[in-house]
């Protein structure tokens, strides 16, 4: 699926329609720099009811979010040495739990990352940006239907 993207707003839309089916799973963000990775994210979480501020965890690697329903925790790798630093992270932890991972960078996490029930690759397209979305699982599949069925797409 693509979506076209005309501004920050239109990428925070984005993440908004996508919350309305979401369960727990595994989502990848991918881009350059700037592309609106964590724009898409705080979407997401707003999506989610999340109404306090929506940090970029490019520090802190990790930053979670107890929504419904379910926790939500969104993760930066840019800032990665290396794949075996998610142990540290507790990347274990939160795949135990029932919980959606979003995940930017996540190809500093190979090896130690689970494929994705969901791919976006964001990609700038003149002034604004292009969304491609995939599934990789049967939830991603369910999660792009849902996004199709409620926004037209």
């Amino acid at each position: 699926m693509k979506r076209v993207l005309a501004d920050a707003e239109a990428t925070q839309s984005l993440g908004t329609e996508l919350a309305r089916g979401i369960m727990p799973g595994i989502i990848y963000l991918n881009g350059d720099l700037g592309a609106g990775k964590t724009t898409l994210a705080r979407g997401f979480l707003r999506g989610l009811g999340h109404t306090g501020k929506v940090r970029s965890p490019t520090y802190t690697l990790v930053e979670p979010y107890e929504l419904k329903p379910c926790r939500v925790y969104h993760l930066d790798l840019y800032r990665l040495a290396d794949a075996e630093e998610l142990e540290w992270l507790g990347l274990r932890d939160m795949l135990a739990e029932d919980a959606l991972l979003l995940v930017e960078w996540p190809e500093r996490g190979s090896g130690f990352l689970p494929p994705a029930d969901l791919v976006i690759d964001l990609e700038y397209a003149g002034a604004g940006r292009e969304a491609h979305l995939r599934a990789g699982t049967p939830t991603g599949r369910q999660w792009l239907a849902t996004l199709e069925a409620t926004s037209g797409a």
